[in-house]
């Protein structure tokens, strides 16, 4: 649904619950291409930046689902660059930010620091394997795809447990634990998880709940609304030498 003003807004929630799952801004890492993992880089100036103008945009987007809005709760990775991107929502939405470690992005052990071209060239089957999602292969020694998922989904349904219907859970986080965790959430055998993409830095990604589920159903379905969104892009205008006829 799109407002007359050109926001994206979502249809109101009814009884269902909705999780919004979103990357934290840029770090100078995630501009020279380093795995990040567990090591607490904070946002640089374009992260900064891109936290202040996304919480802005996902704000109002949360308030124009329903006329009186949904109740909006916030959690986020213990990691300060996640952590800061959700403080800049929490300016909109008031309320206090839950700080759950669960959500912190894949620890890298070995390859945290290098850069990706770094981690290729030293360790080539290895990474080849991860970026495949092989379950067993851990990035660096450190965590799997699949150990990653598991704490993610557990830390999002105890989330969702304090939700009230209709409510909204906004989860900032980190772009792989993200992709793992939605996948994992949506029921997908883990030799499709890379059918997703990952997060692009500040966009997001919404499920909510199925009819069923809300209804009360033994365990929660989910259905994916939008991935991987950040900003609309402008409307295309033709030159004004084509905007009108050409007369023959």
């Amino acid at each position: 649904m799109v407002t007359a003003s050109g926001h994206s807004v979502l249809q109101p929630a009814g009884p269902r619950r909705r999780v919004v799952f979103w990357r934290h801004g840029r770090t100078a890492w995630n501009a020279a291409r380093r795995f990040q993992g567990q090591s607490d880089i904070p946002l640089d100036d374009v992260g900064e930046s891109q936290a202040r103008r996304a919480a802005a945009l996902l704000a109002g987007k949360l308030v124009s689902i329903e006329d009186q809005g949904p109740e909006v709760h916030i959690m986020s990775s213990d990691l300060g660059r996640a952590l800061s991107t959700a403080e800049a929502l929490a300016q909109f939405t008031g309320g206090q930010v839950k700080v759950d470690q669960r959500l912190r992005e894949t620890f890298g052990g070995e390859w945290e620091g290098l850069t990706f071209a770094e981690i290729e060239a030293r360790y080539p089957d290895d990474i080849s394997s991860w970026q495949r999602d092989e379950p067993g292969i851990r990035a660096g020694g450190g965590e799997t795809r699949v150990e990653v998922a598991q704490r993610m989904v557990a830390a999002i349904l105890d989330g969702v447990q304090q939700l009230p219907d209709g409510g909204t859970l906004v989860v900032a986080t980190h772009g792989g634990a993200t992709r793992v965790a939605l996948a994992k959430l949506l029921g997908l055998p883990e030799h499709l998880w890379r059918t997703l993409s990952g997060l692009s830095n500040c966009h997001w990604s919404v499920v909510e709940t199925s009819v069923l589920a809300a209804e009360g159903a033994a365990a929660a379905q989910w259905r994916l609304l939008e991935h991987n969104v950040g900003t609309l892009p402008e409307p295309y205008e033709a030159p004004e030498d084509l905007a009108e006829p050409v007369e023959d």
